[in-house]
């Protein structure tokens, strides 16, 4: 049975194969986030609109889309919903074991742009140095921050 299951998935096409192991597997959706610095090391959070009241400050989020990759996405989410540019460093952390969604996060450097919000979804944003962070940032945020030394900036 084997020998034949075997068989019949090398006489399969790539496109067909591609597909039923598509159908056959999990999808999740990716949550990417951006641990942004300034040159004088201070991080880039945001209020966030649609986020819960006691707990609105964050970083720099969004969900990656079909055929974007990871740090694109970061670069997109930071200049959507800032205007600002940054250059995406290094990777910082992956996670999963939620329902549908994992979680990726890289260090990335501020290098230009004029700051103007998106106001449907920030109203607010800062630059903080690490230990003046404001109150209700999200604890995976915080986190992250632990996890991300100083010199990981990118």
């Amino acid at each position: 049975m084997t020998r034949l299951l075997v068989r019949v998935w090398r006489l399969l096409g790539g496109r067909l194969r591609w597909r039923l192991v598509w159908l056959t597997h999990a999808t999740f959706m990716v949550g990417v986030t951006g641990l942004v610095r300034d040159g004088e090391g201070r991080l880039l959070v945001l209020r966030h609109r649609l986020w819960p009241e006691r707990r609105p400050w964050g970083f720099p989020t969004g969900y990656a889309r079909r055929g974007e990759t990871f740090e694109e996405t970061v670069r997109r989410e930071v200049r959507e919903e800032t205007g600002l540019d940054v250059r995406v460093g290094r990777l910082l952390r992956v996670r999963s074991g939620y329902a549908l969604r994992a979680e990726i996060a890289y260090a990335a450097v501020l290098t230009g742009g004029t700051l103007r919000l998106d106001p449907l979804e920030i109203l607010e944003a800062r630059w903080c140095l690490p230990d003046d962070l404001p109150e209700g940032l999200q604890p995976a945020h915080r986190e992250l921050l632990e996890d991300a030394p100083p010199g990981a900036a990118g």
